[in-house]
């Protein structure tokens, strides 16, 4: 583990091989999120995994939190390693993330792989994602964090995979209550941002979801995809929100054809 700026990161892999940025979600960390996946990545890749602001071994913020003060967290990491550009793979508010980057910083960025994140919502949808937002800034990552773990994870993994579980619900519980709110608001809120992108997004992208995640569904994956230019659609069957934890072979795989095809065979 290294620091840069109050930033806790890692950094693995060919030191000449393509950079790769992997951009955890709300309440997790680095590890939590890619130790399945950023291993088999580094093989081939230069992996920068990292921890948001107040997430994991990072420093609190000292400002405002907003899409906006994320990019900038990454782009500052950039610099700061000496990295000129990088394929930005992002898990849902890391997907969020990484679309703000590529609006804001596109020189900076070399493709997008954007993994469970959620886009425009319904009138319904969206007010319960507010009403989550106001249950956290009331009660800390307590309030939500059952029904939490029941849209994240399947029965049958919840079933046969306690340890899993119970260290996913220990680590968002660890959670400063206020950075926690302060993030859930930019899910809740940041997507508005993001909607028909402007400036566009032409990177090359792949799109990423799984069949049953209710906050970050198959219709939003296809509308994300159809707002940039080329962009592909994958639909994982059966699992739900964290199912690069419940399958990260499967993840790793589909990641690491997109990488190899759009900034291996034909770097940007």
């Amino acid at each position: 583990m290294h620091f840069a700026n109050d930033t806790a990161y890692d950094l693995n892999g060919p030191p000449d091989a393509p950079a790769v940025v992997l951009i955890h979600g709300l309440g997790l960390t680095r590890d939590s999120t890619w130790g399945g996946i950023a291993p088999r990545l580094s093989a081939r890749f230069r992996v920068l995994t990292y921890d948001l602001p107040g997430h994991g071994d990072s420093a609190l913020p000292t400002g405002a939190v907003s899409l906006r003060s994320l990019s900038d967290q990454l782009v500052a990491l950039l610099d700061d390693l000496g990295i000129e550009n990088a394929a930005l793979v992002g898990f849902s508010l890391g997907g969020m993330v990484n679309r703000r980057c590529a609006m804001d910083h596109p020189d900076r960025v070399s493709a997008l792989a954007v993994l469970n994140s959620p886009h425009e919502r319904g009138p319904e949808a969206q007010d319960k994602v507010e009403a989550r937002a106001r249950d956290v800034r009331a009660s800390g990552p307590a309030a939500t964090i059952d029904a939490t773990i029941e849209r994240w994870f399947t029965p049958a993994f919840r079933r046969n995979h306690p340890d899993t579980v119970a260290q996913v619900r220990a680590t968002v519980l660890a959670n400063d209550p206020d950075n926690y709110a302060a993030h859930y608001r930019v899910l809740a809120q940041g997507v508005r941002e993001l909607i028909r992108p402007d400036p566009p997004i032409r990177h090359p992208a792949m799109v990423m979801t799984c069949e049953n995640d209710s906050g970050s569904t198959p219709a939003m994956t296809h509308a994300i995809a159809s707002e940039i230019t080329g962009a592909e659609t994958v639909i994982v069957p059966g699992l739900q929100h964290l199912g690069l934890i419940e399958e990260p072979v499967l993840f790793a795989d589909r990641i690491e054809d997109f990488l190899d095809r759009a900034i291996v065979r034909s770097p940007a």
